[in-house]
């Protein structure tokens, strides 16, 4: 630990970028830097340092980095600027050109950031601590709170998939994991501090145990037992690593909310096959029909990636037909980007990019009928939504069991707070739902016959 002293209360920003593990990773290299007498400040308040936790998943991603880059700059000239994450794992010699970057710390090195705070003095060359991520076995352990009510817990970490447009194993390395008693250990500390839900994340989190000689299955088991949390969720989780087992606990628990989400990424088996997915369409269908079979009322996110080298016309109106008709919640809808040294490279039909574009389009179509489709199934229903602190334009918001999601008018009474509540009607003219809210007694405040919106 870095002795307070040898600064006089500097100030320091973080920014992240990509996906909720991340997300976890940056809420706990604050919380060191903390420890060590660092104050957090908004992003624009002109921070004494910035650290930017990246994402590489996307060329979009890449380049949102480096407008983060100069928008810290521009805000505070003389900032010590860290950048850390996948994209500098990946590339951090082309971030070492980005005039005004300071430090560059791996995937594994940016949660050592105490190791590397005593030098955040502005220098004339960028320093570069990367290292190779494929030997690195080390997990580190990291979960998310104070930014959101609910919170990130990074259970695993690495992939060993290999999947061909994608270039995660490159920038995190081979899965890994920590043991479940460690695993439950840092869920009872999120709890005590606070977060009365959990969503469980990694990179692959099916694959947990691989380095333990455990199963995700267990962890969940294991999981349920935790009394300081009262509501637990699973991330994005392969099809293939979907067990019936794991749909059954969550049909029967009280603390593991109905609530999937399966990356399908393309309903042509021909493309899976090219992907190097570890499954079929047949096999998808087969894990939507169980969780629908188990638990009708779950919410179904499903990720689609449209455009990939090798997608032909015919394969995605094969991809769009297949989703159609899923019995599905959401579509998260990725349009292909082009990585650097993955196999997909090597595939010799490319799509446009206006092709690209008009199949991304009525993919989101597809996914907002879908979804207000599901949401018209609860009108009139009751459910307990966890309220969250995030403001905007006056509003608050929280999620239902389900994942339904419900906005009202902020009341800091309501933060954290699961109410159960009355879903009435989707108004024709925003699409949200009217929620009532009975009375209650919060924090000695009266909320009495509330009837709010809500926005999906």
């Amino acid at each position: 630990m870095i002795d307070p002293s040898h600064f006089e209360r500097r100030t320091v920003s973080f920014y992240t970028l990509g996906c909720k593990l991340n997300f976890s990773e940056t809420s706990t290299i604050a919380r060191q830097l903390e420890k060590d007498g660092f104050i957090k400040v908004d992003f624009r308040e002109g921070a004494d340092i910035y650290v930017i936790n990246t994402c590489s998943v996307t060329g979009i991603a890449e380049k949102k980095c480096r407008q983060v880059i100069h928008k810290a700059l521009r805000i505070n000239p003389n900032a010590f600027i860290v950048v850390t994450g996948c994209f500098a794992q990946l590339k951090p010699k082309e971030i070492a050109s980005i005039k005004g970057v300071d430090l560059i710390l791996g995937s594994n090195e940016k949660l050592d950031m105490s190791f590397y705070s005593g030098s955040f003095v502005k220098k004339n060359k960028a320093e570069i601590h990367a290292g190779n991520i494929a030997k690195d076995k080390r997990f580190m352990p990291s979960w998310s709170l104070g930014d959101r009510t609910r919170t990130f817990l990074k259970v695993q970490d690495g992939c060993d998939y290999f999947c061909t447009y994608c270039t995660i194993p490159l920038a995190r390395g081979r899965s890994r994991n920590a043991t479940i008693k460690d695993t439950v250990e840092q869920a009872r500390k999120a709890g005590k501090a606070g977060a009365k839900e959990i969503i469980l994340t990694g990179v692959n989190i099916g694959d947990f145990g691989k380095s333990t000689d455990e199963s995700f299955f267990d962890l969940l088991v294991a999981l349920e037992k935790v009394s300081e949390v009262e509501r637990f969720r699973i991330s994005s989780i392969e099809p293939n690593l979907l067990s019936s087992e794991i749909i059954q606990l969550v049909a029967s628990s009280p603390r593991f909310m109905p609530h999937f989400h399966l990356p399908l990424q393309s309903g042509s088996n021909k493309v899976l096959k090219l992907m190097k997915r570890k499954y079929d369409t047949e096999l998808f269908l087969q894990k939507i029909e169980s969780i629908r079979k188990n638990i009708p009322n779950a919410f179904i996110g499903v990720d689609v990636i449209t455009g990939i080298k090798g997608e032909t016309e015919n394969d995605f109106e094969t991809t769009y037909n297949f989703i159609q008709n899923l019995d599905i919640s959401q579509l998260h809808v990725f349009t292909y980007s082009e990585r650097p040294n993955t196999q997909a490279l090597k595939i010799q039909h490319t799509v446009l990019p206006e092709e690209k574009k008009r199949r991304s389009a009525l993919l989101h179509e597809l996914s907002a009928h879908k979804l207000r489709k599901f949401y018209k199934r609860f009108e009139n229903t009751k459910a307990k939504v966890l309220f969250e602190e995030h403001l905007s334009n006056g509003k608050m918001h929280g999620f239902t069991e389900n994942y339904l999601r419900v906005e009202c008018p902020f009341d800091p009474a309501l933060i954290n707070q699961i109410i159960e509540v009355k879903l009435m009607t989707i108004s024709p003219q925003s699409g949200n739902m009217t929620i009532h809210l009975p009375e209650y007694s919060l924090h000695d405040n009266e909320f009495q016959n509330i009837s709010e919106k809500f926005d999906f």
